[in-house]
């Protein structure tokens, strides 16, 4: 049975019921749920629901709206990748966000705009696989540093996603290519690979232990037609055309 959809196991009480009441939808609210998106940065603890209905307020309320928790929320959906919780937070932005250069007369100060586009970027390094460019854009730029900070651990919990996806796709890596997708080299790269996450370094490859997910399973494809069925479709190739 899957996890549903709007499941956090440390969700707040309070913010269990705000969730499932009509206070959800009550601008006054939108504090509390502020203060829930930086709990959730300084704990390491995710809620994209919660996250999504205050991004709903915003939308309702554009008065209301936090530059700051925008991006924290944004943030905080990398480090859950390759679920959509990205793309969902940015439908729920203002289009002119998404593409600034179409609607340049209506760009919101203090550069959310750029913000938005520079994480759609490492989103989108994220989903192609492109683990080495990630790390090499997010060291590109002053402002990645500056958008990240907030999140505890930031750097951590991405090696931590990368790395299981990773094991969810193959058995063996060379141990250069692994190195440049989690961005780590010497001791703290053994260290991550042999204890966090429990590999074994044979040389210039890394094993991936057997699992449900990366191992190779052959697929039996049985076909069922009778004999009638054959018999027409010879039938109608010598049937003269009308």
């Amino acid at each position: 049975m899957g996890v549903a959809f709007d499941y956090a196991p440390d969700r707040p009480e309070q913010i269990d019921q705000i969730l499932n009441g009509l206070e959800r939808y009550n601008p006054e609210t939108t504090g509390v749920f502020q203060d829930y998106v930086m709990q959730q940065c300084e704990s390491q603890t995710y809620d994209c629901y919660a996250n999504l209905a205050l991004l709903k307020l915003y939308q309702f309320n554009p008065h209301l709206t936090r530059d700051e928790t925008i991006t924290n929320i944004l943030v905080k959906s990398l480090t859950v990748f390759p679920s959509p919780d990205f793309s969902l937070c940015l439908s729920l932005l203002p289009p002119h966000l998404l593409s600034p250069s179409l609607n340049p007369s209506t760009r919101p100060s203090g550069d959310l705009a750029e913000s938005v586009q520079k994480l759609s970027v490492l989103n989108n390094l994220l989903s192609s696989a492109d683990y080495s460019s990630f790390w090499s854009t997010l060291d590109s730029d002053d402002l990645y540093a500056d958008l990240v900070a907030d999140v505890s651990g930031f750097e951590e919990l991405m090696r931590v996603r990368i790395a299981v996806t990773v094991s969810q796709t193959i058995r063996e890596v060379q141990k250069e290519i692994l190195s440049s997708w989690l961005n780590l080299s010497g001791n703290e790269f053994e260290h991550f690979v042999g204890t966090v996450c429990g590999w074994k370094v044979d040389g210039s490859k890394v094993a991936i232990p057997l699992n449900k997910e990366n191992e190779a399973k052959g697929t039996v494809v049985r076909e069922n037609v009778k004999f009638d069925q054959f018999s027409r479709i010879v039938r109608r190739a010598y049937e003269q055309p009308a």
